[in-house]
């Protein structure tokens, strides 16, 4: 999409004057991102009643809706019309509901916790839970087509269906998965462990800031080189932050059931590296992120940030 378009696309909703630190700036996308989910979920009595309730379960209601950050954080780096980016904010949402969804169903990594409440299946039941990832997954797409009728934004919504489209598939967050299923017991090394985070969580946190750059003005390729290294170190970097939590951090905090991975026997960047490792691991991977950002000025801040959360958050 070019520049033009792009910048016919914008305008009519400019990021608002944010509050100086991160907890203020967080809390007040966070309430943006919920009031763009409460509106496009349906009524939990709208019929079929069941199935609208489970979709509102497991979607309102808690996360730390990092990926929904990321995608202001860098639609505000490119000068988005911050209502699309509520778009995009929220269908990444929705698509990482979604896999948690599935991903707690028992014939996946059956679980009865998340987010510090039964899982929906448990909630509800299996094949509730089953059709509540499937309509999450395509109301996510259809609000990535919900502004292609005003100037130039068509073309944003096709760019971010392909993006998205992409982060979800077999070659990404789905094959991940397959991957993750398919390597239980056994003995997986670096590289292959690093590629199936990459796909299973890193896919999806790399679109959500891609979809919040395609919503703004269009980058110089340098610019967009460093976010893609940006957004690939801070996915990897959440995986690895997740196994370390996994091991050392209680269910309270948690939200969801502590010490799962090693009870499967799933191995992960603590069983292969150690503690120690992967927190240096980690740490490189923020060291990464940070140094993509230089060609930017402060208005990256906001992912600098982010990165240091990802990295440094102890839930």
């Amino acid at each position: 999409m070019n520049a033009d378009l792009r910048s016919a696309a914008l305008g009519a909703a400019p990021f608002a004057s944010a509050p100086v630190t991160l907890s203020g700036w967080a809390d007040a996308m966070r309430a943006r991102v919920v009031r763009a989910l409460d509106g496009a979920l349906p009524a939990s009595d709208e019929h079929p009643a069941r199935l609208h309730a489970a979709m509102r379960y497991a979607v309102l209601g808690g996360g730390k809706r990092v990926r929904a950050l990321l995608a202001y954080a860098s639609g505000e780096l490119a000068g988005a019309d911050v209502e699309i980016v509520d778009d995009a904010a929220a269908a990444v949402e929705l698509i990482h509901a979604y896999s948690l969804v599935h991903d707690d169903l028992p014939c996946m990594d059956d679980d009865d916790l998340r987010r510090g409440k039964p899982t929906v299946h448990m909630a509800f039941d299996e094949a509730t839970a089953l059709l509540v990832g499937d309509a999450l997954q395509s109301l996510a797409f259809g609000l990535l087509c919900k502004r292609g009728g005003k100037a130039g934004a068509a073309c944003c919504a096709l760019d971010g269906i392909a993006l998205l489209a992409a982060a979800t598939g077999s070659r990404g967050m789905a094959g991940g998965q397959a991957i993750d299923l398919e390597s239980v017991g056994a003995a997986l090394a670096w590289p292959e462990l690093e590629a199936m985070h990459r796909a299973k969580t890193g896919a999806l946190l790399r679109a959500s800031v891609l979809l919040g750059v395609i919503a703004g003005q269009a980058l110089a390729e340098r610019e967009k080189d460093a976010l893609e290294t940006y957004a690939k170190a801070i996915g990897l970097a959440f995986q690895i932050v997740d196994d370390i939590l996994d091991v050392e951090t209680e269910t309270a905090i948690l939200g969801k059931t502590a010490g799962k991975d090693a009870a499967n026997n799933k191995p992960t960047t603590v069983t292969l590296l150690g503690l120690l490792g992967a927190r240096q691991r980690a740490e490189a991977l923020r060291i990464e992120a940070q140094a993509a950002l230089d060609v930017f000025d402060r208005k990256a801040d906001r992912l600098r940030e982010l990165a240091d959360f990802v990295v440094l958050r102890k839930y």
